[in-house]
């Protein structure tokens, strides 16, 4: 009898705790995109909203991406708080070489043709906080942009219900940043600058 006390006490606070923990989730959690070249690290940090039952997610014509971009000027590829890059080497991303360092990610969306940004603005906690950096993408300006590339965009098949960021193909020599929502993915090649 004890042993069922116990096991029933333990099943009550395990269902109390998993009902906090689910209902602590944010809508948007936080996600990791790393990989590893050599004995450096190239993470990404970013929200990855999920579409809850949202379709064509990005629109269509004229409206194409401001479902996502809201009125800020480009998409903080992601959610909430900005998308961070760092590397630990030097990239070659689309002709231009982008020192090893840290920075904000963003995506011009425009139907059929996305660009990858890379930018110096940093990146704040929350729109409330203090500071020079942004929240999302709001306030962005091209004048702090390091890179400016085209991406590849294709249509997937089957629908990806959760934003997410993704190396593909990585050798030593570099490899593929793809990000991909409900029936879109985006790449963009990089190499490791020599």
């Amino acid at each position: 009898m004890h042993h069922f006390k116990t096991l029933t006490i333990f099943f009550a606070l395990f269902l109390i705790g998993a009902d906090y923990v689910f209902a602590q989730r944010p809508a948007s959690p936080r996600g990791e995109a790393s990989t590893q070249i050599g004995e450096a690290w190239i993470v990404i940090d970013y929200g990855r909203p999920i579409l809850r039952g949202r379709t064509a997610i990005f629109g269509s014509g004229e409206e194409y991406g401001t479902a996502v971009t809201g009125p800020a000027p480009v998409w903080r590829a992601g959610a909430n708080k900005s998308t961070r890059l760092h590397s630990e080497v030097p990239l070659m991303i689309g002709g231009t070489e982008v020192p090893a360092g840290e920075y904000s990610v963003f995506v011009e969306l425009s139907q059929g043709s996305w660009t990858f940004i890379l930018s110096t603005h940093e990146a704040k906690d929350s729109g409330r906080a203090p500071g020079d950096g942004l929240w999302g993408s709001y306030n962005y300006t091209s004048d702090k942009d390091v890179v400016r590339a085209a991406m590849t965009v294709s249509a997937v098949d089957f629908s990806i219900d959760q934003f997410t960021i993704s190396f593909l193909d990585v050798t030593e020599a570099g490899g593929t940043l793809a990000m991909v929502w409900e029936h879109t993915m985006a790449t963009i090649p990089f190499t490791v600058a020599q």
